[in-house]
């Protein structure tokens, strides 16, 4: 009984400053404590985002196992942190349930990686994979959380069409898409993206929680902006695109981005004017992008998905890089940007009862990642704030955020 007491009184704390052994791991530690049923406080601002949660001994084997550094601490230890946390821009937010995960991947392979994927797999996150034919089938809803990267739902393959139409890849890719749109109904791929898309908003409206990287977000309110266009060149689709459907795109539908145009040209190798990517190129690796620092007790959302142990982190290009600032919407709001120029790099908005959160560019850890590149090894990459990002909004469900106070 002795030993009982003895234990319950003391906390676990995973600090996420610069002590800690592997930054990725340790939100695995995490979500895994939350499938067995162990609440975690997240700490907002103190220490990097530490993790903090009374004393387990299976989440302890977890934490030694994955090598992830961690503190037994007292409990008069912990009721001081959550002093110091109430009397600075910090808060101690409660994580209960595991989010179920859902990450949009082909059933074929890709000749590139996916940042999400390689986070989950490293941290040891389960997540399922789903396509097109799970979407229009409604199997949407069984997941609290929905990752989308490299696809165009644009209906243009990236516009891939002039470096790559000939390579097996390409040409399975849409031959597939044109054989499910038969099995669903639709004339070809671009129309029925544009179902999957519509489908994947409704998600949001609904509640889900939306987490999208690379062309992913750029292309889905293509796709939403265009319902009723044809701004598919004849690679495409088999016909001339419409020249005046710019004049008639619904900005109403959109979830993140107004007032852009589309290239509709296939040999144009850019799909709309959001993109920063030519001009981020331009700038090179040395440049970083900041993020913001939101007050942790009246604005817990955006807090949360910005907590690092850097604020300062390394520019990485993508199909679609970052985001032109008067490209978006009024309710948009900007969690990190390239100072000095009109690039966001990192958005995030509530919409309807559910939200949304992109993040421009592929890889956090390669600054160009090209078609065929094999994918990052993240065991090199452990403390990488880039990716700590990716993982910030996995747990993003996990959170019960504080109502804002008035």
């Amino acid at each position: 009984m002795i030993i009982f007491l003895f234990l319950i009184s003391q906390y676990i704390l995973i600090p996420m400053d610069d002590v800690q052994t592997d930054h990725l791991k340790a939100y695995g530690v995490v979500y895994r404590a939350l499938q067995r049923g162990i609440d975690f406080d997240w700490l907002l601002n103190y220490r990097g985002g530490s993790f903090m949660s009374e004393y387990s001994k299976e989440v302890e084997e977890d934490l030694l196992k994955n090598a992830v550094y961690y503190e037994i601490i007292s409990s008069t230890r912990a009721g001081n942190i959550y002093t110091t946390i109430e009397e600075n821009n910090m808060n101690a937010l409660r994580l209960e349930v595991a989010p179920k995960l859902a990450v949009y991947v082909p059933p074929y392979a890709e000749p590139w990686d996916d940042a999400v994927e390689l986070a989950l797999n490293y941290a040891g996150i389960p997540y399922d994979r789903i396509w097109d034919d799970d979407i229009l089938e409604g199997k949407l809803d069984k997941y609290d959380w929905l990752h989308l990267h490299h696809e165009d739902f644009a209906g243009m393959y990236g516009k891939f069409e002039l470096p790559y139409g000939h390579t097996a890849w390409y040409r399975k890719m849409k031959e597939i898409d044109n054989k499910t749109a038969k099995k669903y109904g639709f004339k070809n791929g671009p129309l029925m993206k544009q179902a999957v898309a519509l489908k994947i908003k409704q998600y949001v409206e609904n509640g889900g929680f939306l987490f999208s990287m690379c062309s992913g977000p750029i292309t889905l309110d293509i796709a939403l902006a265009s319902i009723g266009l044809d701004i598919w060149d004849t690679p495409y689709d088999g016909d001339p695109y419409d020249p005046s459907a710019n004049e008639k795109l619904n900005f109403d539908n959109t979830l993140a981005f107004q007032n852009f145009k589309i290239y509709m040209s296939y040999t144009n190798d850019e799909e709309t004017d959001i993109d920063v990517t030519k001009e981020a190129d331009r700038r090179g690796p040395v440049v970083c992008f900041k993020l913001f620092e939101f007050s942790a007790k009246y604005d817990p959302i955006p807090s949360l998905l910005t907590q690092n142990h850097v604020n300062c982190i390394n520019e990485f290009l993508g199909r679609d890089t970052g985001f032109r600032k008067d490209k978006l919407k009024p309710y948009v709001i900007v969690l990190a940007e390239v100072e000095g120029t009109d690039e966001a790099k990192y958005i995030y908005a509530n919409y309807g009862k559910g939200f949304f959160t992109f993040y421009g560019g592929h890889d956090p850890e390669d600054f160009k990642h090209f078609v065929g590149d094999p994918p990052t090894d993240l065991s090199k990459h452990k403390h990488s704030p880039g990716y700590r990002l990716i993982l910030n909004n996995v747990l993003f469900p996990a959170a019960q955020p504080q109502k804002l106070k008035t």
